[in-house]
């Protein structure tokens, strides 16, 4: 314990890569960071289509997603996914 704030453990968790990411489960200040990989880790497996769940909100995740994908070489393009698939609330991403 330090200052009256007790120290908790950082646990590292194993996200299994597959062809939709949702941010639902991670906090704000670890977005950036959990794209990234899931970016990396989706390119080497060979998965070119994919979709990220940022939800609706205020849109500060969705545009944490979007201004990474747009400034990643990889991606293709990007947008709004289909009504069924989260509409505005997930964004479809086409890879290299």
């Amino acid at each position: 314990m330090r200052d009256g704030i007790e120290d908790i453990d950082q646990q590292v968790i194993e996200v299994p890569i597959e062809d939709v990411l949702d941010l639902h489960t991670f906090r704000p200040s670890e977005v950036a960071d959990v794209v990234r990989e899931y970016l990396d880790a989706a390119y080497e497996l060979g998965l070119r289509q994919l979709r990220i769940i940022h939800g609706r909100g205020i849109g500060v995740q969705r545009k944490t997603v979007r201004t990474l994908l747009g400034r990643d070489s990889r991606v293709r393009a990007f947008g709004d996914a289909p009504p069924g698939a989260g509409g505005w609330g997930a964004t479809w991403i086409e890879l290299e």
